[in-house]
């Protein structure tokens, strides 16, 4: 199946991790994510305190581009996600924002029309594709790994669309599917303070803490979120001086960590690009003998 895609802005800068094995796993996995031509800044959390027409009709452009190529749209970004998918809700609840968005876009040559879905790419490796489809091309399983199954705030917050927003799930089920343990974990919802390690920096840094000294214990951290992994993964050093112990946490995208299981090159992994090192992580890379695949 061919999905429209919108990567997001950052995963084309500091979480090209997520981005290229997203595309890579999709593909190994019998399904394609076709970049969307002409993408857009979807506007992130700031922009509605700019403007709450603009804020709707950044991502509102994009839905138009998916809808043109009768494709549901998906991303890898929670923030991006949370922008498209709240389009949708807007208008069904203010029916007055169409004539404006009609006209913003209009500008453009373009008209959204409702009519297309927006998934988080969780959702769709986890429900469209499925785990069966996984463990039909598990080369390696890790066995013996604690994993600690992180979603942030954003990917399943606050609209019930496809995993609850308090006690999350899909991840969860992925991380066991490739034969890891998750570990019980009660900060997997909780925010990791976004972009306030660039303008509250001790309340991000509290936060961050937190949410690290909590998952201690565990080989690694899994998320789905590109601005999640950055906060957790670059200030472990800061917050290692801070607290007075060693982190050395590795944070993974949950592509990453599947593409591991799946046997995908280095290359589209991009693993070395994580800050943490997860050299200590291959040691449970068990492969699967021929014939236990199912």
């Amino acid at each position: 199946m061919k999905y429209s895609y919108v990567p997001g802005c950052t995963l084309l800068s500091t979480a090209r991790g997520c981005d290229v094995s997203a595309r890579a796993l999709v593909r190994e996995l019998g399904s394609e994510l076709v970049e969307l031509d002409d993408w857009n800044c979807c506007g992130a959390a700031a922009i509605e305190s700019m403007s709450y027409l603009l804020s709707l009709a950044l991502p509102a452009r994009n839905l138009a581009l998916a809808e043109r190529s009768n494709r549901d749209l998906v991303t890898s970004c929670s923030s991006c996600f949370l922008n498209l998918f709240k389009v949708k809700l807007r208008l069904q609840r203010e029916p007055s924002l169409q004539r404006k968005l009609d006209e913003v876009l209009g500008a453009a040559g373009l008209h959204y029309l409702g009519v297309g879905r927006v998934h988080h790419l969780l959702d769709v490796v986890a429900r469209d594709i499925g785990l069966k489809a996984i463990a039909n091309r598990l080369e390696r399983r890790l066995s013996g790994l604690k994993i600690v199954p992180y979603y942030g705030c954003q990917a399943v917050r606050p609209h019930r669309e496809y995993d609850g927003p308090d006690l999350a799930a899909s991840l969860d089920t992925l991380i066991e599917a490739v034969g890891a343990e998750t570990v019980p974990y009660l900060w997997k919802t909780t925010c990791c303070g976004g972009v306030l390690m660039t303008t509250e920096r001790p309340i991000g840094i509290r936060l961050v803490s937190d949410i690290l000294a909590a998952a201690q214990g565990a080989d690694c951290i899994v998320t789905v979120c590109p601005t999640c992994q950055m906060n957790l993964d670059a200030y472990q050093g800061e917050i290692s001086t801070q607290l007075g112990v060693r982190l050395r946490t590795p944070v993974l995208f949950v592509t990453q960590l599947l593409g591991l299981a799946l046997g995908l090159p280095e290359k589209d992994l991009l693993l070395e690009q994580n800050i943490t090192p997860v050299g200590g992580l291959l040691r449970h890379l068990d492969a699967v003998p021929a014939g236990v695949r199912r």
